[in-house]
């Protein structure tokens, strides 16, 4: 009987990479991986933990390696970026250049969501692996939504900020929801002309994947405003499609992902015609969710991309 590979998660302290690690956690386990986790957020054990025999340390962006590296832990990691390597976006500041160069070893095996930014680096052990999400997490719960639209995110720049408060204007008559962390809403309303509205479309803070899967089920569609990468679709894109929801984004290239079934929109005029367009018409609708839930339960499902990240670093 072939013994169960050990691995030592990090869950990070960024609300996104939380999200995306969990789905991560989760393949290695339905891939019947015996998974330790450390929490950044909220655990004081580390050492404690790291006293422990694993086969990998396996961590989002540069989280799992910095431990291994700072700790002196031998043992290969597994490093599943969803952010710019080359930036503070990549979990450690002004430090990702203290930590690169180890990418570059043997035992380091880098997993980058952007199929353009993998192109680009040169890594021995660097693939291409977009987002992929947990199906019996994020399902349809067959419930009628409250909302209409829904985006999370922070609206941290003027564009989008001014885009959104548009879309609620523009919108009146739609139920529009919006998720981020409480201080981005305060900055929100301090930038915003009509911050009485905005105040009205925030629904919370979610930091854990059952709500967010409850939040998508409880809209019709997501729009989408990539915020990280050049050719990728972030992760709300693979937790949308796969409860069912449409799933409205940016131009991406990797929207080819989805075999031309998924709409994008060119510009603000564009996403309303969209949104009217398919609350309008239920057929439609339906073709689009059908259809990008049975390309993503195929090839974005935790499962086989954790057996896929397996077989590579074998």
């Amino acid at each position: 009987m072939r013994r169960k590979k050990k691995i030592l998660a990090i869950l990070p302290i960024s609300i996104g990479g939380r999200l995306t690690t969990s789905s991560l956690i989760d393949g290695f386990r339905q891939n019947k991986c015996e998974v330790t986790v450390y929490d950044e957020l909220f655990d004081d054990n580390l050492q404690e933990l790291l006293e422990g025999k694993y086969d990998y340390i396996a961590g989002y962006d540069f989280s799992g390696l910095k431990i291994k590296i700072d700790n002196n832990i031998d043992i290969p990691s597994i490093n599943y970026f969803s952010d710019d390597i080359r930036s503070k976006a990549s979990g450690v500041g002004d430090d990702w250049e203290k930590y690169i160069e180890y990418l570059e070893k043997d035992d380091n095996y880098t997993f980058y969501w952007d199929k353009q930014l993998t192109e680009y680096e040169t890594f021995k052990n660097i693939h291409y692996l977009p987002h992929f999400v947990n199906f019996d997490i994020y399902k349809d719960n067959g419930k009628e939504p409250e909302f209409d639209i829904m985006f999370a995110g922070r609206l941290d720049t003027d564009y989008r900020l001014s885009f959104f408060e548009e879309l609620l204007t523009k919108l009146p008559e739609l139920k529009i929801a919006w998720y981020a962390i409480g201080k981005h809403l305060d900055d929100a309303k301090k930038r915003a002309k009509y911050p009485e509205i905005i105040d009205l479309a925030y629904q919370g803070f979610i930091d854990n994947e059952e709500d967010m899967a409850r939040a998508i089920n409880n809209t019709k569609m997501v729009f989408n405003m990539n915020a990280q990468g050049i050719s990728s679709l972030n992760y709300r894109t693979f937790q949308t499609v796969a409860c069912k929801r449409l799933l409205i984004s940016d131009f991406r290239e990797e929207l080819a992902l989805f075999e031309g079934f998924m709409p994008f929109y060119e510009d603000f005029s564009d996403l309303v015609f969209k949104i009217e367009s398919y609350l309008d018409d239920k057929a439609a609708y339906n073709k689009v969710t059908e259809a990008c839930w049975r390309i993503a339960n195929k090839c974005h499902n935790s499962k086989d991309c954790v057996r896929y990240i397996l077989s590579e670093v074998k």
